[in-house]
């Protein structure tokens, strides 16, 4: 009797621990995880979707066009809200005088979120001076800030204009006011003009 007795409380408690298991796993089987399906089947890092010649457009309050950013190839990641670019190429215009900056890099990082592209390898920018010729600016890495319509970089820049050639560490343009300001060692080698 005694040996029934131990055995119908220790089938009891079995049962008991057996409930408590499936209701733990049912319970959290509720709850949401966050789990992407999608995410899981093309791995963490692996785009959420990618645009074959892309571009992306931005326009000032006015309504007009004030940027235009293009690559070949552009991965997309919705979570993080970011864009990674092969080959960018860009167009800010600068909205006063309608004069374009052109940027070209290797690579770039669009974060859409914040307006922010951080570009990467060789990045050269190419505007129109005020006497009309083209002037240029090489630097391996460059933040633009679409939003504040502002680029900077804290690397190495080297500017060639037809009268020479300025170097400097670190850099900050506004692109509407048509103003530069280099950071620091700055060194120039000009020409100066011929009177003829």
């Amino acid at each position: 009797m005694l040996n029934r007795l131990n055995r119908l409380r220790l089938r009891h408690l079995g049962i008991a621990i057996l409930s408590a298991v499936l209701i733990g796993l049912l319970w959290q089987s509720d709850e949401k995880r966050g789990i992407d399906p999608a995410a899981d089947l093309r791995g963490p890092q692996e785009p959420d979707s990618f645009v074959v010649n892309g571009e992306y457009r931005s326009f000032a309050e006015t309504g007009q066009l004030s940027a235009v950013i293009s690559s070949p190839r552009v991965e997309q990641f919705d979570e993080q809200s970011l864009a990674d670019m092969e080959a960018p190429r860009a167009r800010l215009i600068d909205v006063n005088t309608g004069l374009p900056w052109t940027l070209r890099a290797n690579e770039g990082r669009y974060q859409l979120d914040s307006d922010i592209v951080r570009l990467s390898g060789d990045v050269v920018i190419t505007r129109t001076l005020p006497s009309g010729s083209q002037g240029e600016l090489k630097t391996p890495h460059l933040t633009l800030d679409n939003d504040k319509r502002i680029v900077h970089t804290d690397a190495p820049v080297v500017l060639t204009d037809p009268h020479g050639v300025t170097r400097a560490t670190g850099m900050q343009a506004w692109i509407d006011e048509r103003i530069m300001e280099l950071k620091s060692q700055v060194e120039g080698q000009y020409e100066a003009p011929s009177n003829r």
